[in-house]
């Protein structure tokens, strides 16, 4: 068959070589394709990439260097997913990155090692490693998932494939694995199917596996199918499959039948095997490819072959599906990625034409829309229009006639026809048909007769082998035993549900047993337990069906879910208390509850249908019902509910009715008003405006709420439901309302009853909008009872209100009687003044002060009222003693002044008396009235300079009012006055004639104080004779007032005559400044005070000795830090320490007791402090220990580090003290550094070095401490020692790599002997650069070379050994060194250096270098230094790389040694030079052989002239032959000969003969030999002329016959094939040519490969035996 008509079309969609990828790369583990968009080629050479390739645009590969074990491109986006293994685990890393994004999705490192990975979805990785499987999904952040373990058949496979179905429900593994020992070339293949649901696997044998989805008839849901090829051995026999089967059956639902077929493969193909499977949802075609490229195509719903071909010669490895196009992408070992697509046009005609499949054609047709099938549908419609004549059989019946004629009818015909038949009644024509096997038999076709005929029906039934239609037949017959015979040989299962049925009709409690038993079969009931319960209900056994159930349902399995919603479904619709006893018990879970609820709402279970229930508006539609429904049970729900849904169905149940459900609402509230909030409660009653509702559920939250408005709301609520005592009780009670807004709102309300109002306008000030309300709404009786009962002490405000409101007198009168003694009179009083109506208060006060009242208010108010009626006022102001002479005195300035000086006098109203005096010219009264006060601040007042009436005061001071005054406290507070007021002089004469001379106050104690002071102010002189006469004054007032005036003497004299030690010995002391006169003082009184006073005076003087005997006199220790810090000063410690004594009997002081220890250290008197702080004390010995430390008292600092076991300042103190031995055990117990380090210097810098190197050795563990310890030694020269201490750390288990390095850098300063050993036994532990540094400094040449040697610094070391080459050089090191350098300028300077230092090494070196250095600039090197011959085998050994400048170099030295030999051998193999010049350079050497080698090159260059006459001078014919022969040119080899004959050679011309045969013409040869007599030696060539062309006639003539006969057999094998495809075609039409590949041969493909030859046999086209790849390269 033509390739333009095969049913599949191949083409070459590109080729990977083509794209720069090398072949060695075109293999399973270097090569993925996901989709029919990307493939991803993973290289590892030259070096590591990943390349993409977008099928889109295949020629724009993208290459990026990525090292990777794997690499997955994503099947629908540009995201990479990439996998490596961690070195040295088994461990693999993924990573997904997103190409356009250029960043890093994802990335995980899974425990074990991935053996296989493939994207099974484009947002889901397949993850299969050794043991088990695993999903990675690439959104999140989610891990792999495990989703189940592999099975036992998969161990030790090649896993070549995972998949999973559409919906991810269904998983398949696919590996291969050697084959069985009696066929070990075929591969075997196993296969593990998984279900998610489930959780279960199965193991089969198979080689390729695919899913599909396919709709079967009468089931609207797709199900899935999976086909997978197989191809075992079994008892030496073969057998290759195809399976197609449906997973998960959905019950009560029409299935898939399962499908299966034989895959043939041709004899040369035995051990091939299925290695891919596509299935092409376009046209529902499957595709099986295998290992040798056969390409096996199936339809999916009968699992017909459709078509086989080879479409690759070379092994395939990797397919994809091209889902575009309903065909896949197949990639061959060559690199070819192969399309293989459907020929739309072709396929429909092959199938119904060569494959005589009518009704697949059309099939084929429907699915994918494709062009074909017209022509058969047309053509029996075109049979079925022509009009029938009368008796004549139909056109139609005539077409089948002959069809029938000629062999069997397919199904289609047989249908139609058997149609045609039925509808004319000739069923005997269909048993004719029958039997004689004409009509192929189809369910339809039973399905058709059965109308007619159920005999013949069943029969039709049986041989389509349509078995379910056979048992319903042998069902209808009753004839169930021929069912169980039936199905046992066809290996059909029998129907249960068909007995089932049959037991209902007679026996339903039966049928219940029965299938109660099937359900407890072994392997599971064979009956769906959906099916049997139809059967029951379709029967109306509700009850047995509910029976039924609830024992298999018992479990409460997840997949039961279906089942326990039936069960409740016909309960509610029929029982309703059953299915809610159902419910009430809880055994279902994974029921369909929405679908339930919907029926318990039908069912009136509306407390069930809430619970079930989650969505909104549903809940809302049932909750309404509330006349039947619990409440409580209600209340419970709505705490099952979120807030936001509460609330709406709490505004549902109020908008439904308001009244019935509104305590439901309350409830429902009140349990949950935390959850819902009580902000969004109370919008909710307010949107209804039930304050009914409000006002309960507020009532139950008031006492736990602060919030005013939530109190306003009840209050408000209260009121307007008309719960008055309510409101009464929370105005009365309640804290928290706003009393402004209550306030308004009250008085807006107008309740009868006004106390809730009366409560918050008293609770809160508001009494006069109050009083204003009720008297506005004659609401009397209100304010009466709010006045006399409620708060009496807002009667003011009350009475002010109604005096504003114009209220009768008589009403206000009567009011204020009624109250009395409860009435407060000043804010009364104050009140009617305001509004000048204190007359109304007569009556009133009148009647208070008859019943006693001595309040201060009643009578200011009564004296108002007797001033302003002028009732004899004088009488009331002197005799009344309760009233306030303030305000009454105020009240009578304007009216009359006297009466206003005699209210102040009696209040003591000082600065209202003097203004009013003043201000009226009363002095005489205000001068009696201020000495009689007696008051200094009114005397300040008065006497003040700014006051303009002082004169006139004084005057009457002096001259009336003192006089006449009898009281010694009034002239003293006059003569105070005076004395303030700066009148001095005319006091101390006043005082003087009152005191001094003979009088009443002579002996006065004030005005004694008062002269002195007087004196001691004015005139100082007399103060001393007044302090001797004078004995009744206060002496120690007076004393500090002398002092004060620095009357000092004076001031003594007093303290002394009044026994005031210690004021005395201070005026000495502090102002006399006589320590003498006050330490005689001290010893007359010997008073402690006194000696402590004196003792702080010689302390501050600096007398410390004294001031501590002072102090021990006084027995005084509260100065203990001064004299301390004096003593400490003054050095006086053994004074000190007789005062401290002394304190510490006193007081428990740290400090006391640190300072007597230093005191004691001080005088060195270790013993009493070693006693001292073993005897209870409470000094900070740290603190004392380290200030005798600092003051350098090493000995006690000893003592007290030990005693307190601070060992670190003990090692310190004992280093002062030069006790190395102690200081280093103290340094040990304390195992700090800082110690060590201290301790350890102080030993070095003693030379203590065996201790200090004990010391050393636990500082140098540590590395920041090292370097330090190591300069310290060397600063001081002590290098051995230094050394020594580093050896022994090099043993320390702590040793570590500082001080491997620093001994290394000490032994190249100080000991370089040393250095090299150090450096090979421990260079893997040394800081390699810091030691570098160091013998750079020491100039340690060899030893700085071996440290770059092992740092991998060869450009360092081989300049190092080049620039100090007599320390440093070595030539076998140099030789390593230098190959590794990285500058490769130091190949030339190694050079140079060998040429001046090492020549006879030179060619060593270069041998090493000959693969690195450029052979031309050594030459160029050795060349300008004239040494060329000195590298000669150096030149020798790279002359192979044919250099020019080497060629010419070693040309010139054989031509100067004139070595021939070498010469003609360099110019053979080497011919990069100037050999023409060389050529003319010795083509006069004075040597033969060169001349010849002249000839030689001219030879090589083609200038042959020029050879051959250079041979010829030299008598070479040899040669000139030779060249002659070799040039090809006629002329020269014709020209040879006749200088031959000339010459007269006849031998040379003979063998020129022979040797330019091919060349010289036989009629020159013949005509020269003649001319010149030479015949005899031109014979022998005319001989071997003549026989070598009489060879060549026979030849010809031979191969004429030959080609003659080639092509009669030509002819004669075409007709042979072309006779034996068409008997094949008629057979078996399903071997087709392979399809021409682009690139795979044909016209213009030049190179390319041609179609293999036809295979012969079967009619399929013979494969050339390509043999059976490896497994390996799979």
């Amino acid at each position: 068959m033509a390739a333009a008509n095969a049913p599949i079309t191949m083409k070459e969609a590109l080729t990977l070589p083509s794209l720069g990828i090398s072949p060695q790369f075109i293999t399973f583990t270097h090569v993925t394709m996901e989709s029919e968009k990307y493939i991803c080629v993973r290289e590892t050479a030259p070096q590591n990439s990943v390349v993409i390739i977008d099928m889109s645009m295949p020629m724009q590969p993208l290459r990026r260097p990525i090292t990777a074990d794997s690499a997955l491109m994503n099947p629908n986006s540009r995201i990479l997913a990439l996998k490596a293994q961690l070195a040295g685990t088994t461990q693999d890393h993924l990573q997904i990155f997103n190409i356009e994004m250029k960043a890093k999705m994802k990335s995980y490192q899974m425990p074990e090692q991935v053996v296989f990975w493939k994207w099974i979805t484009p947002k889901m990785l397949g993850l299969v490693t050794q043991t088990s499987v695993y999903h990675w999904t690439i959104e999140g952040d989610a891990e792999p998932v495990k989703m189940f373990e592999r099975t036992a058949n998969l161990v030790n496979n090649q896993i070549i494939n995972y998949r999973c179905d559409p919906s991810e429900k269904w998983l398949v593994l696919v590996g291969i694995a050697p084959g069985s020992p009696e066929r070990p070339q075929l591969v075997k293949g196993n296969m593990q199917l998984f279900s998610v649901e489930q959780q279960r696997s199965q193991a089969l044998e198979a080689h390729a596996a695919s899913f599909a989805t396919y709709k079967v008839p009468g089931n609207e849901n797709p199900s899935t199918l999976i086909s997978f090829a197989t191809k075992t051995v079994n008892a030496g026999q073969v057998a290759s499959k195809l399976h197609v089967i449906e997973l998960g059956a959905q019950p009560g639902k029409p299935s898939f039948t399962k499908k299966q077929a034989d895959l043939f493969f041709p004899p040369d193909f035995t051990d091939d095997f299925p290695v891919a499977m596509q299935i092409s949802h376009k046209y529902s075609l499957i595709y099986v490819i295998t290992k040798l490229g056969l390409l096996f195509v199936y339809d999916l719903e009968t699992a017909t072959a459709v078509y086989r071909n080879r479409i690759s010669p070379d092994p395939v490895f990797l397919t994809a599906e091209a889902s575009s196009v309903g065909g896949f992408y197949a990639i061959n070992r060559r690199g070819q990625v192969l399309l293989a697509t459907v020929n739309e046009a072709t396929i429909v005609p092959f199938v119904s034409g060569q494959l005589n499949n009518l009704e697949l054609a059309v099939n084929l047709a429907k699915r994918g829309n494709l062009p074909g099938a017209e022509q058969l549908v047309v053509q029996l419609a075109k049979f079925q229009s022509v009009p029938v004549q009368s008796g004549q059989t139909p056109p139609l019946l005539q077409y089948f006639g002959t069809l029938l004629t000629r062999g069997k009818l397919n199904a289609f015909e047989s249908l139609e026809l058997s149609r045609l038949v039925v509808n004319q009644n000739k069923k005997n024509l269909l048993e004719n048909w029958l039997a004689e096997d004409k009509l192929e038999c189809s369910e339809e076709l039973g399905d058709l007769v059965k109308t007619v005929d159920n005999d013949l029906a069943l029969k039709i039934y049986i041989k389509a082998r349509a078995t379910p239609k056979v048992v319903a037949a042998f069902a209808e017959r009753r004839e169930f035993d021929k069912i169980l015979i039936y199905s046992k040989q066809v290996g059909y299962t029998p129907d249960y549900l068909f007995l089932l049925q049959t037991i209902l009709r007679t026996d339903p409690q039966g049928a219940v047993n029965f299938a109660l038993m099937m359900s407890q079969m072994e392997g599971g009931c064979p009956v769906d337990y959906n099916t049997i319960t139809d059967l029951f209900l379709q029967r109306n056994l509700i009850r047995e069906a509910t029976a039924f159930l609830l024992d298999v349902l018992k479990p409460n399995l997840p997949e039961h879910g279906f089942l326990q919603t039936k069960v409740l479904e016909i309960n509610l619709v029929t029982f309703p208390n059953v299915a809610d006893a159902i419910l009430a018990n809880g055994m279902f879970s994974h029921y369909d509850r929405p679908r339930i609820a919907q029926l318990c709402e039908k069912a009136g279970l509306f407390v069930r249908a809430l619970q079930h229930y989650t969505e909104l508006p549903d809940i809302k539609r049932v909750i309404v019902n509330t006349h039947a429904i619990e409440p409580q049970s209600l209340v419970e729900f709505f705490g099952t509910l979120s807030r936001e849904w509460a609330l709406e169905c709490m505004k549902d149940l109020l908008l439904v009715n308001l009244r019935g459900n509104l305590q439901i609402i309350v409830q429902v509230a009140k349990e949950y008003c935390e959850q819902l909030g009580v902000d969004a409660c109370i919008k909710i009653f307010e949107q209804f405006k039930s304050y009914e509702g409000l006002y309960f559920f507020l009532g139950s939250y008031l006492s736990s709420s602060e919030d005013p408005d939530i109190h306003f709301k009840y209050i408000e609520a209260a009121a307007k439901t008309g719960q008055i005592k309510e409101v009464e009780r929370v105005t009365r009670e309640s804290n928290f309302y706003d009393p402004e807004k209550t306030k308004n709102f009250l008085m807006e309300a107008k309740l009868p009853d006004a106390r809730p109002l009366i409560n918050v306008c008293d609770r809160f000030g508001f009494v006069p909008d109050l009083t204003h309300y009720l008297y506005s709404n004659n609401m009397l009786r209100y304010i009466e009872g709010y006045v006399q009962k409620v708060n009496p002490g807002n009667a003011p405000l009350v009475v002010g209100q109604l005096i504003d409101d114009e209220c009768p007198e008589d009403f206000i009168k009567g009011l204020i009687l009624s109250v009395r003694s409860l009435l407060p009179v000043e804010p009364l009083v104050d009140e009617c003044e305001k509004r000048n109506r204190l007359r109304l208060l007569t009556q009133f006060l009148e009647h208070l002060v008859s019943e006693g009242s001595q309040d201060v208010h009643v009578h200011n108010a009564l004296g108002k009222i007797i001033i302003e009626s002028n009732n004899n006022p004088e009488h009331f102001l002197t005799t009344n003693p309760y009233y306030d002479s303030r305000v009454v005195g105020k009240y009578c300035e304007k009216r009359d002044p006297t009466l206003a000086v005699v209210a102040y006098r009696r209040g003591q109203c000082d600065d209202e008396l003097i203004n009013v005096t003043n201000k009226n010219s009363l002095f005489k009264l205000q001068a009696r009235y201020v000495v009689e006060r007696m008051d200094a601040d009114l005397w300040e007042k008065a006497l003040d300079p700014e006051n303009s009436y002082r004169r006139q005061l004084i005057d009457q001071v002096v001259s009336t009012a003192l006089p006449e005054s009898k009281s010694p406290e009034q002239v003293s507070a006059a003569v105070k006055a005076f004395m303030t007021a700066d009148l001095p002089h005319e006091l101390i004469e006043l005082l003087e004639k009152i005191v001094l001379q003979n009088s009443a106050f002579s002996g006065n104690f004030n005005l004694q104080n008062l002269l002195i002071l007087t004196a001691i102010k004015a005139d100082p002189s007399r103060v001393m004779d007044y302090v001797n006469r004078l004995d009744n004054f206060d002496g120690p007032a007076v004393g500090e007032v002398a002092v004060e005036a620095q009357l000092y003497e004076e001031a003594f004299a007093i303290f002394k005559k009044f026994n005031l030690n210690v004021q005395a010995v201070n005026v000495l002391l502090d102002n006399i400044q006589s320590i003498e006169r006050a330490v005689e003082f001290a010893f007359r009184v010997e008073e402690e005070a006194v000696w402590s006073q004196v003792a702080k005076a010689q302390l501050r003087e600096g007398l410390v000795s004294d001031a501590i005997e002072s102090f021990i006199r006084a027995d005084d220790a509260t100065q203990f830090l001064d004299v301390i810090r004096a003593a400490e000063a003054a050095n006086v410690y053994h004074d000190l320490v007789k005062y401290l004594l002394m304190v510490r009997q006193k007081t428990k002081e740290p400090k006391v007791d640190g300072e007597l220890i230093f005191a004691y250290a001080k005088i060195d008197r270790l013993g009493e402090i070693e006693e001292f702080i073993l005897m209870p004390n409470v000094a900070n010995l740290q603190n004392v220990g380290d200030r005798l430390y600092d003051e350098a008292l090493y000995e006690a600092a000893k003592i007290i580090f030990a005693f307190i076991s601070n060992w670190a300042k003990l090692a310190s103190t004992l280093v002062k003290l030069r006790q190395f031995q102690g200081a280093v055990d103290a340094a040990r117990k304390a195992n700090s550094a800082k110690t060590w380090k201290e301790v350890c210097f102080a030993c070095v810098d003693a030379e203590e070095f065996r201790l200090a190197q004990m010391c050393g050795l636990n500082i140098i563990v540590q590395v920041d401490d090292l370097e330090e310890v190591s300069e310290y030694y060397q600063n001081r020269g002590y290098f051995n020692e230094l050394i020594s201490l580093m050896e022994s750390g090099l043993g320390l288990e702590r040793a570590h790599m500082g001080i491997f390095t620093e001994l290394g850098v000490l032994y190249a300063r100080y000991r370089p002997e040393k250095l090299m050993e150090h450096i090979k036994l421990f260079a893997t532990r040394l800081n390699i650069p810091k030691l570098i540094r160091a013998c750079d400094e020491q100039q340690h040449w060899q030893e700085l070379t071996y440290l770059y040697i092992q740092y991998d610094e060869f450009d360092n070391a081989a300049t190092t050994i080049m620039n100090h080459s007599p320390e440093a050089w070595d030539h076998m090191q140099f030789k390593d060194v230098i190959v590794k350098v990285a500058n490769v300028e130091l190949y030339y300077k190694a050079v140079h250096f060998y040429l001046q230092e090492h020549p006879d090494l030179i060619n060593d070196v270069l041998n090493v270098l000959a693969l690195r250095v450029d052979h031309t600039r050594v030459v160029d090197i050795m060349r300008k230094a004239g040494q060329l011959r000195l590298v000669k085998p150096y030149m020798v050994a790279v002359q192979s790389n044919n250099v020019s400048a080497v060629n010419e170099a070693l040309n010139e030295i054989y031509v100067e040694e004139e070595d021939y030999d070498r010469l003609r051998e360099s110019i053979d193999l080497h011919d990069n030079s100037d050999q023409i010049g060389l050529a003319q350079k010795i083509e006069k050497h004075e040597l033969l052989e060169m001349r010849r080698v002249a000839a030689y090159i001219y030879k090589k260059a083609g200038r042959w002239k020029q050879s051959i006459a250079l041979s010829k001078k030299d008598n070479l014919y040899k040669d000139a032959m030779e060249t002659a022969s070799q040039s090809g040119d006629r002329e020269l080899a014709e020209e040879l000969l006749v200088y031959f004959i000339e010459q007269g050679k006849k031998e040379c011309f003979a063998s020129c003969l022979f040797v330019c045969y091919d060349l010289i013409r036989a009629d020159i040869v013949l005509e020269l030999a003649w001319m010149n007599n030479m015949i005899d030696f031109a014979f022998p060539y005319l001989l071997q002329f003549i026989r070598e062309y009489t060879s060549k006639v026979d030849d010809l003539v031979k191969d004429k016959i030959e080609a003659l006969k080639e092509v009669k057999a030509k002819e004669k094998e075409e007709k042979d094939v072309i006779a034996q495809q068409n008997m094949y075609a008629q057979l078996l039409p399903l071997a087709l040519p392979a399809p021409p590949i682009p690139g795979m041969g044909g016209p213009g493909m030049g190179a390319g490969f041609a179609p293999p030859p036809p295979m012969g046999g079967m009619g399929m086209p013979p494969m050339p035996p390509f043999g059976m790849p490896p497994m390996g390269s799979y």
